[in-house]
């Protein structure tokens, strides 16, 4: 009997229309073009503006053009699960809120935290529901509004962010295609180096915690270069070691837009070539759990049925880890 897998079937990303450019940011904090783009390869990001605009609105457009480029009708859909680190509100769910929108009336649905390895946490979680056999079209969602919680008078984080996701569509397949394998990591103790400071159980909104700006992202940077080189590097490195495959194998990796060094750095541990490493990080910046899909997307006419795809992640907790998988489609 042939092994089920989960396979994507369709991709689809979407972005704000305000573009944020390093000549604006340079209005704003102490920093310069050259600058930003010699250290992360960034020249523009995507800002979400309006009132009551949340990573949902993200999501939602993200899923309405996945349904009707695969055609799918959302009572189709048996669940969505969302990766994100700016929920709309701490409940109910950015995922119920997305399947809300979209009429997703028969599915359920629930978010996952992992900051900017989320995607690859729902992506690993929703092909075991297709495995299993338990449900047959899963959409995976990956949005983040990173400019809700990026402080704008620090220079160190606000040139990196931008705001942005993707969703695919995941059915089930006996075909030789698919997510073949995947190795997540997780290490709590990286937490003091990556993580929002208020705003959780453990230290509520106060007129303090706010006048003291500790509700945007935190990161100590040097530190969270070497740990993310080291471990988003070593894993995509493992996962090709344990199925076999070598760097002419690979026809493509995703790797997280975190920073550009960190990318070469992957590439170069794989000995994947740069004529094979997706990138779109200078027009979008870091969207957190949405690099990856928003990656696929954008390099989807290129990919081929049975491309072997490595994606790879690091981010705050400190999360990592990588994803093997096979194209499903043609998509020409």
């Amino acid at each position: 009997m042939k092994k089920t897998r989960a396979v994507i079937t369709g991709v689809q990303g979407w972005v704000p229309e305000y573009v944020l450019t390093n000549q604006e940011l340079e209005t704003m904090v102490d920093t310069n073009d050259e600058w930003i783009v010699s250290r992360t390869g960034i020249k523009e990001r995507r800002i979400l503006k309006g009132e009551n605009q949340g990573t949902s609105v993200i999501g939602t457009e993200a899923v309405k053009g996945l349904l009707k480029k695969t055609n799918t009708a959302p009572e189709e859909i048996d669940l969505i699960i969302c990766a994100t680190v700016t929920p709309d509100m701490p409940f109910p769910a950015t995922a119920n809120i997305i399947a809300d929108n979209v009429g997703a009336k028969n599915s359920f649905s629930f978010d996952i935290s992992a900051a900017c390895s989320g995607f690859l946490y729902a992506l690993t979680m929703g092909s075991q529901f297709i495995e299993t056999g338990m449900h047959k079209k899963v959409i995976i969602v990956g949005a983040d509004k990173m400019s809700s919680i990026i402080d704008y008078q620090d220079r160190a984080t606000c040139i990196i962010f931008g705001d942005g996701g993707g969703a695919v569509l995941l059915e089930s397949t006996t075909e030789e295609v698919g997510i073949m394998d995947s190795m997540l990591h997780a290490d709590g103790s990286g937490a003091p180096f990556l993580h929002m400071k208020a705003g959780g159980s453990r230290k509520p909104a106060t007129h303090e915690s706010v006048d003291a700006r500790e509700h945007f992202a935190y990161q100590e940077g040097s530190t969270v270069f070497k740990f993310a080189v080291t471990n988003m590097a070593e894993v995509s490195a493992k996962i090709m070691e344990k199925n076999g495959l070598t760097a002419d194998d690979v026809a493509w990796l995703v790797p997280h837009q975190a920073n550009k060094r960190i990318i070469d750095a992957t590439a170069n541990r794989m000995g994947v070539g740069p004529d094979k490493v997706m990138m779109n990080i200078e027009k979008y910046g870091n969207t957190t759990a949405g690099t990856l899909p928003l990656c696929l997307w954008d390099y989807e006419s290129k990919l081929k049925k049975g491309d072997n795809i490595i994606l790879a992640a690091f981010g705050g907790g400190f999360t990592w880890g990588s994803i093997y998988l096979k194209w499903g489609y043609d998509s020409n």
